[in-house]
């Protein structure tokens, strides 16, 4: 496998956020080095059921992951497992939940904080951490330019195929302040500012980047149901890859299929979704 991929997922960040907020990306996009699409999760748009319908291509109605509090090792096929099916080789950097989701259940603090498995696992080198204590005054996030910095890391040392990395300080910080407030513009110009230089630095190395969040969150600060602002965010696409017109919504199922059609792995029979970029 000769094709390279990073899926960057900033949690909880509604459509108006990116496009009001984040200038760096939105200059790209102006500039034609990237583009921007409307994405409409899963329902329910809660976290850890839209991270298993993302990797997986299916809904939450069929994974079974139905909330944060349900969370196991998921049966079907998923892109980590597609890749690595190619011969590709995979890293993660990101909450505990998604190496519980597809490598090992329950997590082990100490085995799953860190490990290379390049061939007995379908996360190959994962970085994880679980934000064990979490609540409205401590949001126990490490800091996102580490975790920039740690996938960086891991695509120069290992050669990744696909790449992927989840940060929840965004989420944390809308459940904590809401997001009409000074708090949460200056934390959303913060991490479009510190995410940049990376971007820059990831498509040097030959990376196609997708930037994208799991789920928005509406006024009071809350996502699992149906709103706009609780479904909808933004995906920006840094690629060679013709996309569908501007005006379109992408279905969250999509981005599985998407991301192994890109990488010329196999698509699982049970992601239905047609890719969304050529």
């Amino acid at each position: 496998m000769n094709n390279k991929l990073l899926l960057i997922i900033l949690d909880g960040v509604p459509y108006r956020n990116f496009r009001r907020l984040f200038g760096n990306l939105e200059g790209w996009v102006d500039s034609g080095e990237a583009r921007v699409w409307k994405l409409r999760s899963v329902l329910p748009s809660i976290s850890a059921s839209c991270y298993a319908s993302i990797h997986t291509g299916v809904a939450p109605a069929e994974h079974g992951c139905t909330g944060n509090g349900n969370v196991f090792k998921l049966s079907h096929k998923d892109v980590f497992s597609q890749v690595r099916e190619a011969g590709g080789t995979t890293g993660a950097v990101a909450h505990s939940f998604w190496s519980q989701f597809f490598n090992r259940h329950p997590f082990d603090y100490v085995r799953d904080i860190e490990y290379d498995e390049p061939d007995n696992a379908t996360i190959n080198h994962g970085r994880f951490h679980t934000m064990t204590g979490y609540g409205h005054d401590n949001q126990m996030t490490p800091s996102d330019v580490d975790l920039f910095g740690t996938l960086t890391n891991l695509c120069l040392r290992f050669g990744l195929n696909y790449g992927m990395l989840h940060t929840c300080t965004l989420d944390s910080m809308g459940h904590r302040f809401f997001h009409d407030c000074q708090q949460m513009d200056h934390a959303c110009f913060v991490m479009d500012e510190m995410l940049a230089p990376f971007v820059t630095k990831w498509r040097q190395l030959g990376y196609e980047v997708i930037v994208t969040a799991d789920h928005g969150q509406d006024e009071r600060g809350h996502h699992g149901g149906r709103s706009a602002l609780q479904q909808e965010t933004a995906l920006y696409y840094f690629g060679t890859a013709e996309g569908p017109d501007k005006d379109d919504v992408i279905d969250q199922r999509q981005l599985a299929p998407t991301i192994l059609d890109r990488l010329g792995a196999p698509i699982a029979d049970t992601m239905t979704a047609k890719p969304f970029l050529k």
